[in-house]
């Protein structure tokens, strides 16, 4: 059978999580929380079952859960969406990521993207029919932008990014936006930028969403998760906002893609957020977290890389071991009984920076005792 994916096999995160599992290891692997939502949020859900919220949502998502997340981003970044042409509701930032790229880029075009890049992101584009244009970040994972404007070429019709970026934690500031902003223009380009982790930034810094510079708001679909500001990435809930013109042709491919979103989570999450709390202080909570992690760490061999957003801490392993990357996380997942994930697996040809990630987004007896298996290595 001929494959419309001939590249993609099990992802990584399904590989590392399965031998976790096997080998009783604390699992740091993949990215997402260990711990429960907050029980006025699950409350908030059954409550909306009980009223009767459980046939088909609107086609852009419930009125009410659209208002909160067009007001939020008129509070938090100074753009104001039209809740009713501009804000749709997905089930899940991955799908709404997929759905960006099948409305806006055409069979030929190509797509620049930032490497590592995000899994889901080279086999939307290639769904799509057309070409992903890796352009590779520093040894430091930041955005080389020179690179990144000679990458540009006549068929270029979307740059990809994702701020905080996973898998590294770096995050976009003002003066980058500027010259992405620049870029953009100057080459009549659209923008789809992954914000999940926008409520995850660290040490004071702001998130500067793309919303937040009007001339880039004009030509991007944003792209937000209530999973990961919630703890509840099981639920598969995202919001997505893009100016009338760009939405109008989300919409199209929406529709016949998953037609609708939970309807109950919905009302659920439109209740929850109307304490705007819940959100502005999860960075305090994600930096205590991080804070915790990185202090362990630090007494053993490893060499800790900055981490200024996510939940995810790169890690330097060059001092314990040569094996490559994929080779040292098995070996630390059987042996010592941490799983955690190569940064080669965010790269189209083979790189080897002797670079893992572990996520921290887990309670904290969890990062204790994953702490005390890595110390073993001191």
């Amino acid at each position: 059978m001929r494959s419309r994916l001939p590249n993609v096999g099990t992802t990584i995160f399904t590989v590392m999580s399965a031998l976790a599992n096997r080998s009783s290891a604390v699992n740091l692997g993949q990215g997402f929380p260990d711990f429960e939502p907050d029980s006025e949020l699950l409350d908030a859900v059954n409550a909306a079952m009980r009223s009767g919220h459980n046939q088909y949502a609107p086609l852009n998502g419930v009125a009410a859960l659209r208002e909160a997340v067009a007001e939020k981003i008129s509070v938090l970044y100074g753009h104001r969406y039209d809740p009713e042409t501009e804000v749709m509701i997905t089930a899940g930032a991955t799908q709404a990521l997929m759905t960006a790229v099948l409305a806006l880029v055409h069979p030929g075009d190509e797509v620049i993207v930032l490497e590592p890049v995000y899994d889901s992101y080279i086999p939307s584009i290639e769904l799509a029919g057309a070409q992903a244009i890796r352009v590779p970040m520093t040894s430091a994972y930041r955005v080389d932008w020179d690179r990144v404007a000679s990458a540009v070429s006549p068929k270029t019709r979307a740059i990809m990014v994702n701020s905080p970026h996973n898998p590294s934690g770096m995050i976009l500031r003002e003066a980058e936006l500027r010259i992405l902003e620049s870029i953009v223009l100057r080459h009549n380009l659209l923008v789809i930028s992954d914000e999940v982790y926008e409520h995850m930034i660290f040490d004071g810094e702001p998130h500067r969403s793309v919303s937040a510079f009007p001339a880039l708001a004009e030509r991007a679909i944003v792209v937000s998760s209530f999973g990961k500001t919630f703890h509840v990435t099981g639920w598969k809930v995202g919001s997505v906002v893009a100016p009338r013109e760009i939405m109008a042709e989300f919409r199209k491919v929406h529709q016949f893609n998953v037609f609708v979103t939970n309807s109950v989570m919905q009302v659920g999450l439109s209740a929850y957020m109307q304490n705007a709390e819940r959100y502005l202080t999860l960075p305090q909570f994600y930096q205590r977290k991080r804070d915790f992690f990185r202090q362990g760490l630090a007494k053993t061999p490893f060499r800790l890389y900055p981490c200024e957003g996510t939940f995810f801490q790169l890690v330097d392993y060059s001092a314990i071991s040569t094996q490559s990357e994929l080779d040292f996380c098995k070996w630390l997942t059987t042996e010592v009984g941490v799983a955690a994930i190569p940064m080669s697996a965010f790269h189209q040809d083979p790189v080897e920076n002797k670079t893992i990630r572990f996520c921290f987004a887990k309670k904290e007896e969890t990062l204790t005792r994953a702490l005390e298996r890595l110390a073993t290595l001191a």
